[in-house]
């Protein structure tokens, strides 16, 4: 956008600035509508950040309301995209509304807009960075489950996928064809269930593992100070001996009443990991709804490359679909990751329906 690089307080307004003036405030209102929205889905010090945030968007609509005067005329209606926010905000909140949020605090025109103050460019940003702080704690807090979730829906897609374009390839009957498709979905979902559960349970054993023994920390108040073998403690945790000493000397000398040796593992490290449980159950349903989709052409009787076509077409709007989804979440463009996630998937497929074909000519 270009406009007249003089201040709006040094010459007259145009019809388009006026325009322009009332899309901006339309956009601000809008805009706080969906931090107030997700402030009231929150409680304790998120709540008060979000409260914070539609705060600074009113000062801002302040500004334009000032600048419009007898101009400001009936409230316009804010950016699709912003309004869309405000109905997801109130409906669901969570991590997508705020990965979405921070997209949208990255495409503000402040700072070549000669009528917004530095200092309200400088908001936006500041803004956009809040945001990506509060959307990467709800990343944290869904990590684990999320990519179980995602990893089990993309895995089932593909694999049965392949699958059934590899038997299809090489000439079986569709009845064939459907109990493969059927007894792959099955058996990777239990496969993909049970492999998610050993992994995390076993990353959080590790955690577990690593934290400072209950019984150590009792014995710190025990100690011989002169020796002082606790800075060997922190020497092992990696510490060199003059820190280590230090801390020893410091942690001795407290007359803090927990005594630990050494703090636990934060509680962010096991939220980013998830529950087992969680992350078995989610792998497993994932896995299962992405594999039931290629057989659902054999479900309801089609056969032949008539079922492949639509089977293919099912997990293509799906691969795009996880694809996108992830894209949202890591605030990346969702196109490109949907077109990845898409070309990866339909690679793996078409080499195993080569890969058929070959094995149906050979066995004929």
């Amino acid at each position: 956008m270009t406009t007249d690089p003089t201040p709006a307080s040094d010459r007259a307004r145009t019809p388009r600035d006026v325009r322009r003036w009332r899309r901006y405030l339309a956009d601000e209102r809008a805009e706080a509508a969906v931090y107030r929205e997700l402030a009231a889905r929150r409680s304790g010090e998120e709540r008060e950040i979000l409260v914070a945030l539609a705060e600074a968007e009113q000062r801002h609509e302040t500004h334009w309301l000032e600048l419009l005067g007898d101009d400001a005329g009936r409230p316009l209606r804010g950016q699709w995209r912003t309004r869309f926010l405000a109905v997801l905000a109130r409906r669901f909140g969570g991590v997508f509304v705020l990965a979405l949020a921070q997209q949208a605090e990255s495409r503000s025109a402040y700072d070549a807009d000669v009528d917004a103050t530095a200092a309200m460019a400088a908001d936006e940003r500041i803004h956009g960075e809040v945001v990506r702080g509060l959307a990467t704690r709800g990343r944290t807090r869904i990590s684990g489950t999320f990519r179980a979730a995602v990893f089990g829906a993309n895995d089932g897609l593909v694999s049965n996928l392949a699958l059934i374009l590899g038997v299809g390839a090489s000439g079986v009957a569709p009845q064939t064809i459907l109990v493969t498709g059927l007894a792959g979905l099955l058996a990777g979902a239990l496969s993909m269930a049970a492999g998610e559960y050993v992994s995390v349970s076993s990353q959080r054993e590790l955690l577990a593992a690593s934290d400072p023994s209950p019984a150590a920390s009792a014995a710190l108040g025990h100690l011989d100070v002169d020796a002082n073998e606790l800075a060997l403690v922190y020497r092992a945790r990696g510490l060199d001996a003059g820190e280590a000493q230090a801390r020893a000397d410091a942690v001795l000398a407290s007359a803090v009443g927990s005594r630990e040796i050494a703090p636990a593992s934060e509680s962010d490290a096991h939220e980013e990991i998830g529950t087992a449980l969680g992350a078995a159950a989610s792998s497993f349903c994932f896995f299962a709804s992405g594999a039931l989709i290629p057989v659902l052409p054999y479900l309801v009787g089609m056969e032949g490359l008539a079922a492949i076509a639509v089977g293919s077409v099912l997990v293509g709007v799906a691969l795009c679909f996880t694809g996108a989804t992830v894209g949202v979440l890591s605030g990346a463009s969702p196109v490109r990751r949907a077109l990845r996630q898409l070309a990866i998937g339909f690679g793996a497929a078409a080499a195993t329906y080569a890969l058929g074909l070959l094995f149906g000519a050979t066995v004929g």
